[in-house]
């Protein structure tokens, strides 16, 4: 509890100690019941008297402070002091438990969050010193120990160490780093001792742009908080009007027709209604809940750029995926070896390796990792790179051809179908064919699951986009269970699909597009949502899309949904209710069926009931 809220709650037990006492002195003159029950009232309601007044010079005259000053400065100067004074105690209750649960939230958000470094080590004349991260210059030497969290972004220079990056990813399982290996600020070093040399300042690094990320999540409202703040604007009004007009109508009404006007009794409604009418409740639990589902999705480590993010991810009914990356771990690997008769596995593998010895292409890099050696630069002489069909060198001596069938037929040299799915590389030496290689993007091990997942939270339809070859493409699709497939498309060719599946969808669905948030960022920003994978450290992924996994899991895609569902379904609740309540009570009250004290619960009761209610966001 903070210094403020320990504060309240001594004014709250002085004033309740106060009312029940002057309550039951048998005080008799009411100008003395007055003067002692102004005494609790002021110690616990002088805070809100003075907010009530500056909103009205500050031209905010309809809010909560505003309907407690009158409903409770009225009830007093009608003789009801211990009503008056009752209600103002229990709407601070009320507003002392939100703010309790308002900083749970928080405090819950910061320590699933928490990746914020309080320092660095600097190593000064043999001895570490610790600064501020927000000193430190790009290209500085820093000391990471174990069981400390790397502040800034950088390279390991030297040492070695296992990370825990849950904090990042919601997962447990450890990443072992070593000399030349990337960190992100945020990861917590377990084991060894790291030297790191930082690559950005710390306002760039990882771990400010996501807590910049989910501190800044409010900013970006749904459909629902802006209902609310629309709803507030003319409902309060129109109940202070209509509040008025109960006050005022129904006893001219009565000296009309010759009856006692009753002024007090009807004053006295008025005022109840008041009361029961302030929107406490929708205006707490609403942003509360979204609050507690960002907070909670976090956890898992998918970081959800706004609330209306949120709201849009529970009405998705289209999937849109890249392959490369989103479902395949976007690394290719050599999966078969075909050599032709008379020429060995390891003969074919080298010449193909090192024909491709100069080439950064991933294929090029499979085939060198496949290899498992450093290829001897002075063996190859003039490489040829010949666009859209592969590479010719000199290796020995001898004239080595890598590439597709398109440099086969160019060669004039027959080559071997392959039988199985992949990317083929054909080999031809000195002018022989030697036989082919093919070289796949492996299928993430839970990407079948996550499809399963998709359709069971809802979604009707998995599109997979690909620039790949038409049978690569064909045969991840039939393995993942995914709806439908389109394949060999350039960038722009993805946009054009995502924007005929928009123009088919229904006005109420979204359609959701999951990529790598680096060449995918024009369909990012054109699908309804956009979600990145495997984003850990991409600049790119956090600025291009609306929600991000921070590790490369698709599973989360379907937690996310889920955890989306439950805070929607946690909102709606809390809206159907305050309002189901409130309405039965104001007309309850109106005809003089509700008093002063059911209006406490009407106001105070339901909002601690709908701000519990909204706490269960947080439990993902």
């Amino acid at each position: 509890m903070t210094k403020k809220q320990k504060k309240v709650l001594v004014r709250i037990v002085i004033s309740a100690v106060l009312v029940v006492v002057f309550g039951l002195l048998p005080v008799e003159n009411k100008y003395l019941r007055l003067a002692l029950f102004l005494v609790p009232y002021l110690i616990i309601g002088y805070d809100i008297l003075r907010k009530a007044v500056l909103g009205i010079f500050n031209g905010q005259v309809f809010d909560e402070n505003f309907l407690m000053a009158l409903a409770t400065v009225g009830a007093i100067v009608l003789g009801e002091y211990t009503e008056g004074t009752a209600v103002m105690l229990f709407y601070q209750i009320g507003e002392l438990f939100q703010s309790y649960a308002v900083g749970k939230s928080r405090r819950n958000i910061s320590a699933l969050m928490d990746i914020r470094p309080d320092y660095a080590n600097i190593e000064q004349d043999g001895e570490l010193e610790q600064v501020d991260p927000d000193d430190v210059e790009i290209g500085t030497i820093i000391v990471v120990q174990p069981g400390e969290k790397v502040p800034i972004d950088g390279v390991v220079v030297s040492g070695s160490s296992t990370l825990n990056t849950s904090a990042l990813t919601g997962e447990s399982l450890p990443r072992e780093v070593g000399e030349g290996d990337d960190v992100i600020s945020g990861c917590v070093s377990l084991s060894g001792l790291l030297r790191i040399e930082t690559t950005k300042e710390f306002g760039e690094s990882t771990v400010s742009k996501i807590l910049d990320l989910v501190e800044n999540s409010s900013m970006k409202k749904s459909k629902s908080e802006n209902f609310i703040t629309r709803f507030a604007r003319y409902y309060t009004p129109a109940v202070c009007i209509g509040a008025l007009a109960l006050a005022i109508l129904p006893p001219l009404a009565n000296m009309v027709m010759g009856n006692p006007a009753n002024w007090s009794q009807w004053v006295i409604r008025a005022l109840t209604t008041l009361v029961i009418s302030c929107p406490c409740a929708l205006v707490i639990s609403i942003p509360l809940s979204f609050f507690g589902g960002i907070g909670g999705a976090s956890a898992q480590g998918v970081l959800v750029k706004g609330s209306n993010y949120l709201e849009a991810l529970s009405e998705t009914k289209y999937v849109v995926c890249d392959k490369t990356g989103t479902l395949t771990k976007g690394v290719f690997e050599v999966t078969h070896i075909e050599p032709a008769e008379g020429v060995s596995p390891d003969v074919l593998l080298e010449a193909a390796a090192c024909a491709e010895s100069y080439s950064g292409h991933p294929i090029s890099r499979s085939l060198k990792e496949a290899y498992g050696k450093p290829v001897d630069a002075s063996r190859v002489s003039d490489v040829e790179e010949i666009s859209g069909h592969g590479v010719s060198a000199v290796i020995d001596g001898r004239k080595v051809s890598a590439g597709n069938a398109r440099l086969m037929k160019r060669l004039g040299i027959s080559y071997t179908e392959p039988q199985k799915t992949g990317t083929e590389v054909h080999v031809a030496i000195d002018g022989n064919y030697a036989g082919y290689i093919l070289i796949s993007d492996v299928v993430k091990p839970n990407a079948k699951e996550a499809v399963a997942g998709l359709k069971a939270a809802g979604v009707r339809q998995v599109v997979m986009l690909t620039g790949d070859a038409a049978n690569v493409a064909e045969a991840v699709a039939s393995e993942l269970g995914v709806d439908v497939v389109k394949s060999e498309l350039l960038p722009a060719d993805k946009v054009a699909e995502v924007e005929r599946l928009l123009a088919e969808k229904g006005a109420k669905e979204r359609l959701a597009f999951v990529g790598d948030g680096i060449n995918d960022a024009p369909v990012l920003s054109r699908a309804d949502i956009g979600i990145a994978m495997g984003a850990l450290g991409s600049d790119a992924a956090i600025e291009a899309a609306d929600i991000v996994l921070m590790d490369d899991d698709p599973v989360k895609i379907a937690t996310a949904m889920k955890i989306s569902r439950k805070t929607l379904g946690i909102v709606h609740q809390n809206i159907v209710f305050a309002l189901a309540v409130k309405f039965a009570c104001l007309a309850l009250g109106a005809v003089g069926f509700v008093n002063m004290w059911w209006a406490i619960f009407a106001d105070v009761g339901v909002m601690i009931l709908a701000v519990l209610n909204a706490t269960r966001t947080l439990k993902s």
